[in-house]
């Protein structure tokens, strides 16, 4: 029998169909044929043609993973699409696999190294942004329904029964803050339902194999092979595999066995922050209460109780995220008595809240009864005791106070993530400035002298912030591991920064998540008729998030602006490359110099610009949001009630932003159904969709999940698989060439990583459309780093010299570069020819980021690597020594 070799084609993110990643095509007018299933399933699934036959040197098989993140049309798109509302929580968890020089060995980290710092403040940060979560949907139940619905009209625009809350023993004191808890702890246990039930979603499966690999096929096709070959039945191998080379010290995070098995560590970290969430949403109508009426006796002892239960959930979540043992991913392991205790905490704590607010209000302070919106706002909202500022007392202050912390949070995690520990000290100096100084201007610190009348607030946060702002400025820490000489546009992104840059835009896309929330709700239960005062008003932040969210869409149609631009000079110097001064070429080769000229632009725009526009915007973004903490801390609107001049223009643009904030959320889901269901669509934003699911969920728990923990263990077991047949099996293969496409380059990257060594020894990898460096490099270096990239070269190192890894790239591919890691790069011509040949009336296609199978090159080097495997079987064929 002679030696085969198989070609194991992983597509990209556009979800590729099984026929086209075969490249299968129909005669005219008529269907492509249907590929047949060979493993998995309708899912997951490997394909080959039917005409592949078992004496074929090459065979050509197709791995469908698409469906684990773009769907199959189903209702189940539906479900996915829905997935898109957890973006945030996915990038602040993409922000943790951003750190630089994660260590290999993942037990090696310290809390008090730089990644290990770094670590534990993404983690407190992703642990803040489930805190905004609950406290948006504290506002919806406690404040908006609870609070401020005090008539049947206003409890009738809620859904669900809340007229009851209008009258009877319900309305008397802060009951109706008891029965408000019933939105944010019902949604965060279908969060917590979901995150749990989701893990079936990963799929984790052994590598090595352990019995001979089996197919299924539809019915139109055998189980074991194409139409026409019987099945037969794989024997075991008659001799022992060879020695495996003793082990390595791992060069590589991704070489760690259990980084795509990451049970015990989601439901660690699930439980933490459910408990969390729980705390918080329990703390807005618990602090209210023991602010404006401190408890007195028998509600003293419940009061007490409760605060030491919920503060000790708190302190031990804070500690625990820190500590390596409840961090590490262990596969599947028990929740231990820490959880057990603190699920126990929280319910004590939850039931002491609950029972505190149904007891009557007491006498050290001001009932909260005196300080609620009476009966008749709904009908005169310019009544007595009809405040402007309905909203529960002091939560405008904690929504202000803790996005202020969420920023500072962020200057730390860029800090140090750039320039290790000793960058701390700034965020650490501005975090004490902060709450004295407004403590001062107050007057809540006794002992001291009255502030100057001249000191703001806003202007004391502003100092604050700057001098927290000035670790980023340190220089940058090198790494301590000599790296290879950096090719152009291959350095750190955001100069180190990139775990805040990264978190950043999911904290401000949580902001514009729950902002957008609190006015939608607001707007609905409003009861005034058109122009008159409003009966339910929102928090005084989310009008600054108004105003702030139209800023923003400015600063980014700036950007795009600017991007437009270097685009526009670009292509002008691609096609003066290509048109030469005097030239005497005809229309058609004009306009084809024209098309050429602008996919080499754009190739250079996301190679060579792409990050640093995102930098700029992120600056942009950091000052607002700079001036936007500094204003939501005077507690003052951005614009009186009564608006003229100057301050009307500023109301509408601030009226502008909230109404766009309300639909931002729906907006959000629209496209994420359309990334499900269209392609254009799904070549574009699921780019951004699919990279940050490719991680999986060690620093949120509420992301969604990770497609990659399915698909890179199936991919090892089938290579695996095939590999360890017995000789006189026909479904055996000599070698593998693993093809991988865009993300799926990055798959196979994740799946030769994680193979043993007398594997990887018949295993070539082809690369193609490949983001490696540009990208993956850039923005995760721990694992695609200058540093780091050569371990995939060195594992694929061939016996006799020279590494079994060929990259293919063109220019005009905007997602495909030159790796520099040891491969060999191979440039592909696009377009072939600028004119029709061989009979052809159409112009050659200009296939950027797409169809490099199909390509001359790649044929010849398919076949130069297919024979370099064939040649490394062993003759006689008895094992493999």
């Amino acid at each position: 029998m002679v030696g085969r070799v198989l070609e194991l084609r992983v597509h990209g993110v556009s979800n590729t169909p099984p026929h086209q990643t075969l490249g299968l095509r129909g005669e005219a007018g008529a269907e492509p044929p249907r590929p047949w299933l060979v493993a998995g399933g309708p899912i997951t699934g490997f394909y080959r043609s039917t005409a592949t036959g078992p004496d074929d040197p090459v065979v050509v098989e197709a791995y469908s993973w698409g469906q684990l993140t773009s769907g199959a049309r189903t209702a189940r798109d539906v479900e996915r699409a829905l997935w898109t509302l957890l973006l945030p929580f996915t990038l602040a968890n993409v922000a943790l696999h951003a750190r630089p020089e994660i260590p290999a060995e993942p037990d090696t980290e310290r809390w008090r190294s730089r990644t290990g710092l770094t670590a534990w403040l993404i983690r407190l940060f992703c642990l803040s942004m489930t805190g905004t979560l609950m406290l948006t949907l504290s506002g919806v139940g406690v404040d908006l329904i609870g609070w401020q619905c005090v008539d049947r009209e206003c409890l009738a625009r809620a859904p669900g029964p809340w007229e009851f809350l209008a009258h009877g023993w319900w309305r008397e004191g802060a009951r109706s803050l008891a029965v408000g808890l019933v939105v944010p702890l019902g949604l965060l246990t279908v969060l917590g339902l979901v995150a749990w039930r989701t893990y079936q979603y990963e799929a984790e499966m052994p590598a090595a194999p352990t019995g001979p690999v089996t197919g299924r096929a539809p019915a139109e096709a055998p189980a074991d092979g194409p139409p026409g070959v019987p099945p037969t039945v794989a024997q075991p191998e008659t001799a022992p595999p060879p020695p495996e080379p003793p082990p390595t010290r791992p060069v590589n995070p991704l070489q760690d066995p259990t980084f795509w098995s990451g049970e015990g560590q989601l439901r660690r970290a699930g439980l933490l922050h459910l408990c969390t969430g729980a705390t918080v949403a329990a703390a807005v109508p618990l602090g209210a209460v023991l602010a404006m009426d401190p408890p007195r006796g028998p509600r003293a002892v419940v009061a007490g109780t409760t605060v030491a239960c919920l503060a000790t959930v708190l302190l031990c979540t804070v500690v625990v995220l820190g500590r390596p043992w409840s961090t590490r991913r262990a596969g599947h392991t028990p929740l231990g008595r820490l959880s057990g205790g603190l699920i126990v905490l929280t319910g004590l704590g939850l039931a002491g809240t609950v029972l505190l607010l149904l007891l009557p209000d007491g006498p050290a302070g001001t009932p909260l009864a005196a300080l609620r919106p009476p009966a008749g706002c709904a009908r005169d909202p310019a009544g007595p005791g009809c405040a402007a500022d309905r909203s529960l007392p002091g939560f405008d202050w904690v929504i202000a106070w803790l996005g202020t912390g969420q920023l500072l949070l962020l200057i730390a995690i860029g800090a140090v993530s750039r320039s290790g520990r000793r960058a701390l000290a700034a965020p650490l100096a501005a975090g004490l400035l902060l709450p004295l100084g407004v403590g001062w201007i107050s007057g809540w610190l006794p002992g001291l002298p009255a502030a100057p009348r001249q000191l703001e607030i806003w202007l004391v946060a502003l100092v604050a912030i700057v001098l927290a702002g000035t670790g980023l400025l340190l220089p940058r820490t090198r790494s301590a591991v000599d790296i290879q000489p950096l090719a152009a546009h291959t350095d750190l992104a955001w100069g180190g920064r990139g775990p805040a840059v990264i978190a950043g835009f999911g904290w401000v896309l949580c902001i514009s998540y729950s902002g957008g929330l609190l006015y939608w709700v607001t707007d609905r239960l409003d009861t005034a008729p058109s122009g008159g005062p409003p009966t339910v008003v929102p928090p005084v932040p989310v009008m600054w998030a108004g105003l702030a969210f139209a800023v923003a869409l400015l600063a980014l149609a700036g950007t795009v602006a600017v991007a437009g631009l270097r685009f526009y000079r670009l292509r002008r110097q691609e096609y003066a490359a290509l048109v030469p001064p005097g030239h005497a070429l005809s229309g058609h080769d004009l306009r084809r110099g024209r098309d050429v000229s602008t996919f080499r632009a754009l190739h250079r725009l996301v190679g060579e610009h792409g990050l640093r526009l995102v930098g700029g915007y992120a600056v942009a973004a950091a000052v607002l949001v700079t001036l936007g903490c500094a204003a939501v801390l005077t507690r003052s609107p951005p614009h009186p009630a009564t608006a003229t001049g100057g301050a009307a223009v500023v109301r509408a643009v601030a009226d502008a932003g909230d109404a766009l904030l309300g639909w931002l959320p729906a907006l959000v889901a629209t496209v994420g159904l359309l990334v499900y269901r269209n392609d254009t669509v799904r070549r574009t934003v699921g780019v951004v969709w699919d990279v940050g699911t490719f991680w999986p969920r060690a620093a949120h728990p509420l992301a969604p999940p990770s497609y990659a923990e399915r698909a890179v263990p199936e991919l090892q077991t089938r290579t695996a698989g095939l590999l360890a047949l017995a000789p006189n099996d026909h479904h055996r293969m000599d070698g593998i060439i693993l093809s991988g496409h865009s993300q799926g380059t990055v798959l196979c990257a994740a799946v030769i990583l994680q193979l043993p060594a007398r594997w990887r020894r018949r295993i070539w990898f082809f690369s193609y459309g490949c983001q490696l460096t540009r990208l993956y490099g850039r923005v995760f270096p721990a694992y695609f780093g200058p540093d780091r990239l050569p371990a995939l070269a060195e594992a694929l190192r061939r016996p006799g010299g020279g590494t079994g890894w060929t990259n293919f790239w063109r220019n005009t591919d905007p997602l495909g570069w030159p790796v520099t890691a040891g491969e060999r790069d191979v440039a592909v011509r696009d377009p072939e020819a600028l004119h029709p040949s061989a009979g052809e009336v159409a112009d050659p296609p200009i296939r950027n980021h797409s169809g490099y199978p199909e390509s001359s090159e790649f044929h010849r080097e398919r076949s130069r690597v297919a024979w370099l495997l064939r040649q490394a079987v062993p003759s006689p064929r008895r094992g493999f020594g």
